[in-house]
């Protein structure tokens, strides 16, 4: 019998060699133990792949699940104890169906009729059940891996806003988002992205809000993936963008289930990786990478002024260092004559052109910043600060930069800081450097014809088809109700319509707050 078995597995396989099919595509066998031999020859006899042979009845049978992805307490609980403990009725049973119906004590039970769904499930944290004489197996939901604990927002703060953030578990994403979204309309569609990797990806949209067909060009997108593995959602963003040649980001990550939220209510779609806690976000305009959580739970007035602010430090974290080397080097006549002396003594003993003098301390300070997000987080800040007082304060006093420069970039350095996304922050630092060469050899008008080309470059951009700086240009007056100017809550009735094609009421009637009014009652009591 032994003899007959072994013979059975190598004819099987010599069909797998000589046959273009995939192992993961042929049926499963009937004996369990030939099941159990063909995992361990696939995994290599993995040491985290444990097997449990077990009898129920006179039938026999055995359980495949990888340690540190399945539950050792789950499956002891829901499904050896429940094997142990039940009784098998005496007389021909279909035992398959019996151990569907009373043996399986957990919530999601399925019938596995191919080995591409036994390694799916495996890999995914369930169990597989083989049974003699089936060939068809049963999977078990049994995940229980370590995850990290729901946390406070790390990269984007906000001070009345929600403490909560994304973490790299799934399912606990989509729960976050479940629990602001109480709609039947929420959709959670599924997807695996990787060869190898088999990286899960959720879909998230709200039908009849969300644009028909953006969702299905975001699907197209995904489908078209064809890649090893998938490692985190920056990959995802990296694959699925409009156009890469661009510093500027065109698709939108965020850690704040809060955010995402807003954004689906919006029309947007939003995409999930597991194993990442950023969830990304399209389409994505211009506009919306100022656009803070706190925005939206102030006072529409104190919003508005904050993000002018905002876009204001933008254009100081683009243009500061430029306009200096221009007005230096080129157009000393816009200088106030007391302000230009001062400026020229102070250089006075610097060996290096303006342009170069800005580009020490630039250089200086990105080393500084980057080594200050590589280091460990006790020792990170205390290096950057120090690091940059030391170095600022040594480099005046040996004579390489101005003090007027070290202000300049220290000015730049902190209106940076301002940008509310990480991503549009990294685009300003490097258009920086553009505009500083453009400055040096040009002046103003270098400078001024540098930002002309950004501004067409930003025009000509398109995220998922909608345009970049949608609602600026296009110029669309009835979208302009969140761009420079928030509105009030109860004066943005409707959806953004260059984004969402559904569902455009946001507010109903008459919802704009007005004192209570008076009965007449009230009126004579206080007149007498």
């Amino acid at each position: 019998m032994l003899k007959t078995k072994q013979k059975k597995r190598q004819d099987d396989n010599y069909k797998q060699k000589q046959d273009p099919q995939k192992p993961e595509d042929l049926p499963i066998f009937r004996d369990y133990q030939e099941n159990i031999a063909r995992i361990k020859e696939e995994t290599g006899n993995s040491s985290d792949v444990n097997i449990r042979e077990f009898k129920i009845g006179s039938h026999k049978g055995g359980l495949v699940f990888i340690d540190g992805l399945a539950s050792d307490q789950a499956i002891a609980d829901y499904i050896l104890e429940s094997v142990i403990e039940i009784e098998v009725p005496g007389g021909p049973i279909d035992i398959f169906q019996f151990m569907m119906d009373e043996a399986m004590a957990l919530g999601n039970v399925k019938t596995i009729e191919d080995w591409n769904q036994v390694f799916d499930s495996l890999f995914s944290g369930n169990t597989v059940i083989f049974l003699q004489g089936c060939n068809k197996a049963i999977s078990g939901e049994t995940k229980g891996w370590e995850k990290r604990a729901i946390s406070e927002p790390s990269t984007q703060l906000s001070i009345r806003g929600p403490k909560d953030s994304f973490t790299e578990t799934l399912r606990t994403n989509t729960a976050l988002i479940r629990r602001r979204i109480k709609s039947p309309n929420l959709r959670v569609d599924s997807m695996k992205i990787g060869t190898v990797s088999q990286t899960d990806i959720a879909i998230l949209y709200i039908d009849g809000i969300a644009n028909d067909k953006i969702v299905g060009e975001v699907k197209e997108r995904l489908q078209r993936i064809n890649i090893d593995s998938i490692l985190g959602s920056g990959y995802v963003e990296q694959l699925i963008e409009d156009q890469t040649w661009t510093t500027f980001p065109t698709t939108y990550h965020s850690e704040r289930p809060d955010v995402v939220t807003s954004h689906l209510l919006e029309g947007r779609i939003a995409i999930i990786c597991d194993g990442t806690p950023f969830v990304v976000t399209v389409p994505a305009i211009f506009i919306q990478f100022f656009q803070a959580p706190d925005d939206y739970y102030s006072r529409f007035d104190i919003s508005t002024g904050i993000r002018i602010l905002r876009i204001l430090a933008f254009l100081i974290a683009v243009i500061g260092p430029s306009v200096y080397i221009a007005a230096t080097t080129f157009h000393q006549e816009m200088i106030p004559t007391t302000m230009a002396i001062a400026i020229a003594a102070q250089r006075e003993s610097v060996p290096f052109p303006a342009f170069v003098e800005a580009l020490i301390m630039e250089v200086t300070f990105e080393i500084l910043r980057e080594a200050g997000l590589r280091l460990p987080r006790a020792v990170g800040q205390a290096v950057s600060i120090v690091g940059a007082l030391v170095i600022g304060q040594a480099a005046v006093q040996a004579g390489f930069v101005s003090p007027v420069m070290v202000i300049v970039v220290s000015i730049t350095a902190i209106a940076n800081f301002s940008t509310p996304v990480f991503a549009m922050a990294i685009a300003a630092r490097l258009v920086r450097f553009v505009l500083m060469g453009l400055a040096t050899v040009l002046g103003f008008y270098g400078i001024m014809l540098g930002l002309m080309f950004m501004t067409i470059h930003l025009c000509s951009l398109r995220s998922f088809g909608i345009p970049y700086m949608m609602p600026l240009a296009p110029f669309n007056l009835h979208n302009q109700q969140d761009a420079f100017v928030r509105f009030p809550v109860w004066a943005m009735k409707n959806r953004p319509m260059f984004i969402s094609k559904g569902n455009m009421k946001r507010t109903g009637e008459n919802q704009k707050p007005e004192p209570p009014k008076q009965s007449e009652n009230q009126s004579k009591n206080g007149e007498e």
